[in-house]
């Protein structure tokens, strides 16, 4: 363990041992948090691209390349572009995503997402040379379910639930179109280990929105202070906590370099560690 973060987890477990019996409750990202979502939607990507490859003869990981720069690209032209940004609905999740709900937004990118998807692989698809609108349409549909089958947890995920809840209040608040994320929810069974859970498709905002942690901490009767949040997003997740006093874990698989304008109360690289770190190794009340 390198000595910055070593030196963090001692520091933080010093702050526990005098705040373990006040914290009440800890809220959770979702997605590359608890779900595996970055890598799950690479393979997916590769997955359907191989489809192409087989087809026509395009190379599959060029192909995958292209395809996420073009939906990035029209992605940013959405009708509801500022809907998007608020509660955080990435390029490849418009690919996927119902957007079911009543409200307004959800409606227009519900109209819109057919031209969307179309349109992204189609476009990919003249960028590697090959005219095929009927091609487009099954990679389209192709996306759409292979996305789905690489709907995974981390391996420590789990462990870590399980762990937490037979102590603390457990919450989870994730970014996203509403259909989509709980669908995630629902495939991977986690729900169970909830007392709430808040998507920012079904209430209009998303992290960093102040507004969003505000909202859990009220369904939780929960003050900030007392209150962790663990996320894998310095700028969506740890952010907005911050800003409301709310203690921060900030979960950093990849060994990524820190931005110092934010800075968590804890850095760790798996849920293991935090587990390890709240409750101390074979220290598990269960």
């Amino acid at each position: 363990m390198p000595k910055r973060e070593h030196d963090s987890v001692i520091k933080w477990f010093v702050k526990l041992t005098t705040l373990s019996d006040v914290v009440e409750a800890i809220i959770f990202d979702l997605d590359d948090t608890l779900m595996v979502e970055e890598p799950g939607a690479e393979a997916a990507f590769l997955e359907t691209c191989r489809q192409a490859e087989q087809h026509c003869g395009v190379d599959a990981r060029e192909l995958c390349s292209v395809v996420r720069e073009t939906a990035r690209g029209i992605w940013y032209q959405s009708p509801a572009r500022p809907y998007c940004v608020a509660i955080g609905i990435s390029s490849w999740e418009g690919l996927v995503a119902r957007f079911e709900g009543d409200d307004p937004n959800l409606q227009v990118l519900r109209e819109w997402a057919p031209h969307y998807r179309l349109e992204t692989w189609n476009g990919a698809l003249a960028k590697c040379g090959v005219d095929d609108i009927g091609l487009a349409n099954k990679l389209a549909a192709a996306f759409h379910r292979d996305r789905r089958a690489y709907y995974a947890l981390w391996n420590d995920a789990l462990y870590c639930l399980d762990e937490f809840s037979k102590l603390h209040n457990l919450a989870l608040l994730t970014n996203g179109p509403p259909d989509l994320q709980r669908e995630k929810i629902e495939i991977t069974g986690i729900e169970k280990y909830f007392t709430e859970i808040v998507v920012s498709g079904e209430v209009g905002y998303g992290k960093p929105d102040s507004r969003s942690y505000q909202l859990v901490l009220s369904r939780l009767g929960a003050k900030p202070e007392c209150t962790v949040y663990v996320g894998d997003s310095l700028e969506s997740d740890i952010l907005g906590a911050n800003a409301i006093a709310m203690k921060t874990v900030w979960l950093n698989r990849r060994g990524s370099p820190r931005d110092e304008s934010i800075v968590p109360d804890l850095e760790v690289s798996n849920l293991r560690q935090l587990v390890a770190t709240f409750i101390g190794p074979g220290n598990s009340p269960g």
